[in-house]
């Protein structure tokens, strides 16, 4: 039985479009560049931000974000980046009883923004403000503390393997892959996904159904 339900950030609850197009606009450089870029180091397993250093190979990315933010063209969330499943889908959960969790690895300004957006969800948290990222198990300790229930009643949901699907599980956690976002699409149907998820989805609004069953 699930008792709590965490949900990853980036491409499963919030769409990184205007991530993206952010860094390329201060980095002077054409967005489809960027894009294909950030592809390019996923698709070989790469952290998505070497698809900055491909662009400038000495930037030191945590200062250069500084200095967006200085400058005011620092992070910035609103309606319109996150996925239209999103409110239903927590709503719903939270309607059966579950506890409802954000926390991805995000920066402590973003996990402001989430909480800005009044989302229906119990803890929302980032790794910024923890001082711990995925997949590092410690982040799941977190994760599943906020939870308020064992790790076997917990169930994570995220796109990234790698980030989401095999530490998650690694933890003793039940997991969920969403198949969206360049992550969730490239490796839906890979072993990665296929033998290590409880469950593959493609819409948020798809786990009331099966967690009420």
């Amino acid at each position: 039985m699930i008792r709590a339900v965490i949900f990853d950030v980036g491409e499963t609850l919030v769409r990184d479009d205007r991530y993206w197009a952010a860094w390329a606009d201060w980095l002077n450089t054409p967005r489809h560049t960027v894009s294909a870029l950030v592809g390019a180091v996923v698709a070989r397993g790469r952290d998505n931000a070497d698809a900055l250093r491909l662009i400038r190979p000495d930037i030191d990315v945590p200062a250069e974000y500084a200095a967006r933010e200085a400058a005011g063209h620092g992070e910035h969330l609103d309606e319109t980046d996150l996925y239209d499943d999103v409110r239903p889908a927590l709503g719903a959960l939270r309607d059966l009883g579950l506890r409802v969790v954000i926390a991805g690895n995000q920066t402590t300004r973003a996990g402001e923004l989430l909480r800005a957006l009044d989302l229906p969800a119990d803890v929302i948290a980032t790794s910024g403000e923890w001082g711990v990222a995925k997949p590092n198990p410690e982040f799941f300790q977190r994760a599943v503390a906020a939870g308020q229930a064992p790790p076997a009643e917990t169930l994570y949901v995220g796109d990234h393997p790698a980030n989401d699907v095999t530490p998650a599980a690694a933890a003793g956690l039940r997991t969920a892959h969403i198949r969206r976002g360049p992550w969730g699409h490239l490796w839906a149907d890979t072993p990665e996904v296929t033998e290590v998820a409880d469950w593959r989805i493609d819409r948020l609004t798809d786990l009331p159904t099966l967690l009420s069953a």
